[in-house]
């Protein structure tokens, strides 16, 4: 593993690369990373880097998002397979059918989802930001798309109407609330926190639902010492590493997303080596969808 950490090190140099990696890629690339953070933060540090090559760690709609608002950077996606389940639940057709049943609503879409989508959408959000996304729009009514259970999330804090189009996170969706009950028989003082990504009813059971970004800084502030955490299983690592007289507890073993483990320090060395599986966004949907994503980027 130091062979290759080496390796990586070297490829950096010479490409003048920055690898960025979301909290959920495993732990040994999360090492290797300049910097990790939730969809929002890389959003925004991508922007930001003095780079000539952004080497993506993650799923595939965080690295176009990257090559969307970085035109004259090349971006490489670590593992060409990585995709977002939750992400192809939607197209941009679909999205156009849905604008014309409902032409008076403004079209909120979640960061997972393709430049496609993003394209028809008015505005971007984050599970960080979304209620201040939908509070910024002057529309009363509110097309969210794909994450139902976000948008749920997101309808429980705001007066305006949230149309809710049917996509879901697998993981997230696998997480109950028996399995709550049973982790808190296990662990009775501890704080429980799930993603928004979860369903009504596992939130409704939680002490806080928070972004992965929000889990960090909730844990790091809070004088509680052990934690319930309801996200994909990667997120214990950084949280572990952060707060090392603190205990962290998966709720479910099924809190497991296979496409943001795919990538690995090999996978990240032939990328680099190769300059492989660059992503490339037609210049027109590109244009369109930065505008959605700039939005975003203003309002938070």
């Amino acid at each position: 593993m130091d062979n290759l950490r080496d390796r990586i090190l070297e490829l950096k140099k010479s490409l003048n690369a920055v690898i960025v990696a979301h909290n959920y890629q495993r732990p040994e690339v999360q090492d290797i990373a300049d910097f990790t953070g939730d969809s929002l933060e890389l959003s925004r540090r991508c922007t930001e880097v003095d780079a000539d090559v952004i080497v993506f760690c993650g799923v595939r709609f965080m690295a176009v998002s990257a090559a969307i608002l970085n035109p004259e950077r090349t971006v490489l996606l670590s593992e060409a397979d990585a995709g977002c389940p939750m992400a192809d639940m939607t197209d941009a057709d679909s999205v156009r059918e849905w604008k014309e049943r409902y032409p008076q609503a403004a079209v909120v879409c979640y960061i997972n989802s393709s430049a496609a989508v993003k394209a028809e959408s008015d505005i971007c959000c984050t599970s960080a930001n979304a209620l201040k996304v939908v509070e910024s729009l002057p529309q009363d009514e509110i097309l969210f798309i794909p994450d139902q259970y976000l948008g749920h999330y997101v309808s429980t804090k705001t007066d305006k109407r949230i149309i809710l189009y049917p996509g879901f996170c697998p993981p997230h969706q696998r997480l109950n609330v028996r399995h709550i009950q049973l982790a808190r028989e296990l662990h009775p003082d501890a704080v429980v926190l799930v993603h928004p990504e979860c369903s009504a009813e596992v939130i409704a059971q939680a002490d806080a639902a928070l972004s992965t970004s929000q889990i960090l800084r909730f844990a790091k502030e809070s004088d509680a010492r052990t934690f319930l955490i309801g996200t994909e299983k990667g997120l214990i690592y950084g949280l572990s590493q952060e707060n090392p007289g603190k205990t962290f507890h998966l709720l479910t073993e099924g809190l497991l997303c296979h496409d943001m483990k795919k990538t690995t320090l090999e996978s990240v060395v032939r990328t680099m080596e190769e300059q492989r599986n660059v992503v490339k966004v037609p210049e027109e949907v590109r244009v369109r969808a930065k505008l959605a994503l700039d939005r975003m980027l203003a309002v938070s």
